[in-house]
């Protein structure tokens, strides 16, 4: 069950992901938490702000950040919050860094649904969970939340971009 903290850590990564789109990049946002709730770093997409690299999701990048700065006892009692459903990738580089939970916004089902098959968001329908269970040490997994929420920071992006 989430918890108030959940909740309010949750929009947070909703406001990064409204300054990543604000900065003109994707509107994805993450927020990772330590152990006694203090904000260790927030993560806007890169899409734009890396060159176009198709692989600077917001969750990746921290999570890169996070294998390179923090052991891995540590990051396994962190918490990771995004305003979407980590895809495969970022699933898998979550899992390698080490982070231990990962609260989200808007399902990739339905992020799927609201990007369509646009050339710089070809969204893989494929649940986190499923990355995490493949693993060997386990990833606490709570979410979708507040998914019509999360919603909204995806509202006509795609179909105002280029595909």
């Amino acid at each position: 069950m989430p918890t108030d903290a959940d909740l309010q850590l949750l929009r947070r990564s909703f406001d990064v992901a409204a300054r990543a789109r604000e900065g003109g990049d994707h509107p994805f946002g993450s927020v990772l938490v330590g152990p006694d709730g203090e904000i260790l770093r927030e993560q806007g997409n890169g899409y734009s702000a890396e060159g176009g690299d198709r692989t600077a999701h917001a969750e990746r990048l921290l999570a890169s950040w996070a294998a390179r700065t923090l052991d891995l006892p540590y990051l396994q009692r962190c918490t990771l919050y995004s305003s979407a459903e980590p895809c495969a990738m970022c699933a898998g580089a979550l899992y390698w860094a080490g982070v231990g939970r990962v609260v989200y916004g808007q399902s990739e089902k339905g992020l799927k649904e609201a990007t369509g098959a646009h050339d710089e968001n070809p969204t893989l329908d494929l649940p986190c969970r499923i990355v995490f269970e493949a693993g060997q040490r386990p990833t606490e997994v709570i979410g979708p939340l507040l998914e019509e929420e999360a919603a909204r920071l995806q509202a006509d992006y795609w179909a105002s971009r280029p595909a």
